[in-house]
């Protein structure tokens, strides 16, 4: 698995100091606000993990199932849930916790449907931030790192649902899925 990545973006140790600074931001920037954390599946699950022991509120956390990747490397721009929240965000402030805002396809459109079911703010807390890839306008109010328009993996993000455990946020070989492509 460590033999597919052409190196290292963001180590487990930069991980720990972006959850930190972003949980204490968050800490202040919530603070009497009773916030929702919701995850977006599956990728978020250790960064929310990690994001949210440094957040010193008492939080509500949800998740939602969404994808805008059907497999392969790119996003389809088909925004689809898979499975929807199990609480109201009706007059609630919303921390949606990505893993990556990449086209902002999938950010903009749940975004608008949180809006629509009545929460009172909605923003976006996101390990990484990759600017050139995006298709929607859209700007995350926190991010932990931006990065290049390279094919990640890693700490959530994966490739046809492997390499999500890796403990850091690396780039995938291109060799990797232009040989599983082509099969």
């Amino acid at each position: 698995m460590h033999n597919d990545i052409s190196e290292i973006l963001v180590s487990e140790k930069e991980i720990d100091h972006i959850c930190t600074e972003l949980g204490q931001t968050l800490t202040h920037d919530y603070k009497d606000k009773n916030p929702i954390l919701i995850g977006l599946l599956k990728g978020c699950v250790p960064f929310m993990s990690d994001l949210s022991k440094k957040i010193e509120l008492k939080v509500d956390m949800a998740y939602m199932s969404v994808s805008s990747y059907h497999g392969g490397i790119s996003s389809s721009g088909d925004v689809k849930i898979k499975m929807d929240l199990d609480i109201s965000v009706s007059g609630r402030h919303v921390i949606i916790v990505e893993d990556i805002v990449d086209t902002g396809n999938t950010i903009v459109t749940i975004v608008e449907l949180l809006k629509h079911r009545g929460a009172l703010s909605v923003e976006i807390a996101t390990l990484l931030d990759k600017p050139e890839g995006r298709t929607k306008p859209y700007v995350p109010k926190y991010v932990g790192k931006t990065i290049p328009k390279l094919f990640v993996v890693g700490y959530g993000l994966d490739y046809n649902e492997y390499y999500r455990n890796l403990p850091y946020v690396g780039v995938l070989k291109p060799e990797v899925y232009t040989s599983e492509e082509s099969k």
